[in-house]
């Protein structure tokens, strides 16, 4: 039974007064709103944003914001729930849209923060983590891990544009977050190599079973191998399963970044997947195909290269707009941190 709490008028006015001056609060007449009873309270609300409408204001911010002035040119997708100020698309999770244009470099740094780049656009784009060049094609997931330098650049003829995830506002809420300016990196490891030793699932070089666990192996993880990867597991799940892969660290089998969690998710061809409720918040983001996606009973639509948000303990509903065509969505969400906290769940 739920008990009727004291509020804060029924205290006498100079004893509420004196707390305030003393810089002290009673609990007891926020206490719901710190601990509310059943689920949290919510600011964030379910959210689109379409990749139509953001594309023309990215590409107007290549005329308007060179990118000596810009350093990292991007747009953040803002949950229409918070405070444009606040930078968040959920209340763990930072997502922006960045374009880097023919021949331009952004400059190399590192930062507290974790972030990964999913290529969106266009071809020639690269990052270069801890001396790894690393090509950035549609669909490529490119991590760049907390602490480490990395810088990018452009060989290409067109735009490229990528999204970015990172974990700055869980950073920021630890008034931990910064960066560090660095000289441009050289080129000491060719993407290749990795890849040589990381492509598949399930076999490792022989080396590395006696060496010690690395945290960050694999940088980039390829969209044509992810893609394939999921239409092979497609044929051997059942029809009532959902087709779904993480992005793990191939040497540990775990998250391949410590505070948020990466996957691919398929949608057969006229497929509707409720998922299983959690305690994490999403976003989702369509590299191909189109459909629709019910969150909390908000029916949002997406087309490609649309990016839709949602709360911790939604209800969430995707469904492929086609018979004929799968759909592919990339995930990201912020289970990795409540596992770490002791509190994620999975409920239905």
């Amino acid at each position: 039974m739920n008990a009727v709490l004291g509020r804060a008028d029924e205290l006498p006015q100079d004893y509420y007064e004196g707390l305030r001056q003393r810089h002290l609060m009673p609990l007891w007449p926020s206490l719901r709103a710190a601990l509310p009873h059943g689920k949290p309270a919510r600011r964030t609300q379910p959210a689109l944003w379409r990749y139509a409408d953001v594309r023309p204001e990215l590409m107007r911010a290549g005329e308007l914001a060179p990118i000596e002035k810009a350093e990292r040119r991007v747009l953040v997708l803002c949950n229409p729930g918070m405070s444009l100020e606040e930078l968040k698309a959920t209340p763990s999770i930072y997502i922006g849209l960045q374009l880097i244009l023919p021949g331009e470099t952004a400059p190399n740094h590192l930062h507290t923060a974790m972030a990964v780049r999913f290529v969106i656009e266009g071809r020639g784009g690269y990052t270069i983590v801890r001396g790894e060049k690393l090509p950035m094609e549609k669909g490529d997931l490119i991590l760049t891990p907390p602490g480490l330098w990395h810088q990018h650049g452009h060989d290409g003829s067109e735009p490229v544009v990528w999204l970015d995830a990172l974990d700055l506002p869980i950073v920021q809420g630890m008034e931990a977050s910064y960066s560090i300016e660095g000289v441009p990196q050289e080129v000491s490891v060719q993407n290749q190599e990795t890849l040589a030793r990381f492509r598949r699932g399930g076999v490792l070089p022989y080396a590395h079973l006696d060496g010690p666990r690395e945290d960050f192996p694999m940088l980039r993880f390829p969209w044509a191998d992810v893609r394939a990867a999921l239409l092979e597991l497609a044929g051997v799940t059942p029809a009532q399963e959902p087709v779904h892969l993480a992005y793990v660290n191939p040497m540990t089998g775990r998250e391949c970044m410590p505070t948020l969690g990466f996957s691919a998710l398929m949608l057969r061809p006229g497929e509707s997947r409720r998922l299983r409720r959690r305690s994490a918040s999403a976003v989702f983001h369509a590299v191909e195909g189109q459909g629709s996606a019910a969150v909390d009973g908000n029916f949002l639509h997406f087309e490609v290269a649309d990016t839709l948000a949602c709360p911790t303990h939604a209800q969430v509903t995707l469904t492929n707009g086609s018979s004929k065509e799968p759909a592919f969505l990339f995930m990201v969400d912020d289970a990795p941190t409540q596992r770490k906290l002791g509190f994620f769940q999975q409920f239905d």
